[in-house]
């Protein structure tokens, strides 16, 4: 690492200091990056002794990866590989909630992304309003959770209904799933965004790690 702080790939400017900065490392985003770049982006931060996450790994490219770094795991639900896991004192559990089972392969990267910065997790998944019944069967494991992510496509008016129920923070993640009319998403943005019940964030559509990272700031104990 230079005096600056930053190591320099020519193609990439690797920011080593994160981790003193926000108390997790840069996370690498692979969609748009070749596998050769990948390779020497891992090396450089397992030199470091890094703890990493690349999100948007698709499988071709974990494959290559895991042929040179065998300690590479990957979850192919949300496409995340990562290596290695941090150790925090937690305020609680999060919960991971989501309306559809389509939706799970956005909750599955919010769920990686919280137990390797540290966080206990619990999943509930395919509770959406559709069966209203579903959810309320579940109700009192998300009550007690310290923060809970609602995950959900179509209508995305499952997280106003839980955020209604509950007293601590919910992160929303609209997704993509959906019809023609939900515009990939930008309806359950708009939905999400919209709801009359406080105490809900929005992060951006299909955006699992963003939701995964924001909870795991706010359960830091």
């Amino acid at each position: 690492m230079s005096s600056k702080g930053f190591c320099d790939l020519g193609f990439a400017k690797l920011d080593l200091d994160r981790f003193k900065r926000r108390g997790f490392p840069e996370v690498v985003f692979c969609q748009g990056k070749t596998k050769e770049q990948l390779i020497k982006i891992i090396r450089e931060f397992k030199r470091n002794k890094q703890v990493m996450l690349l999100t948007k790994l698709d499988k071709e490219k974990y494959r290559y990866l895991k042929k040179f770094y065998p300690q590479l795991k990957y979850n192919s639900l949300g496409q995340i590989g990562f290596w290695g896991k941090l150790k925090y004192k937690t305020k609680g559990y999060v919960c991971v909630v989501t309306a559809g089972t389509a939706d799970i392969p956005v909750a599955e990267e919010a769920v990686v992304t919280l137990e390797v910065m540290g966080n206990k997790v619990k999943k509930i998944y395919d509770v959406g309003v559709a069966g209203v019944h579903r959810l309320m069967e579940n109700i009192e494991i998300i009550r007690q959770a310290h923060v809970v992510i609602v995950i959900a496509g179509m209508d995305a008016v499952l997280a106003s209904l839980i955020s209604g129920l509950v007293s601590s923070p919910v992160i929303a993640v609209p997704t993509s799933i959906g019809y023609g009319a939900s515009f990939s998403g930008l309806s359950s943005l708009l939905t999400m965004l919209n709801s009359c019940s406080p105490g809900i964030g929005v992060v951006n559509i299909d955006n699992g790690f963003g939701a995964g990272y924001l909870a795991s700031l706010i359960n830091r104990g």
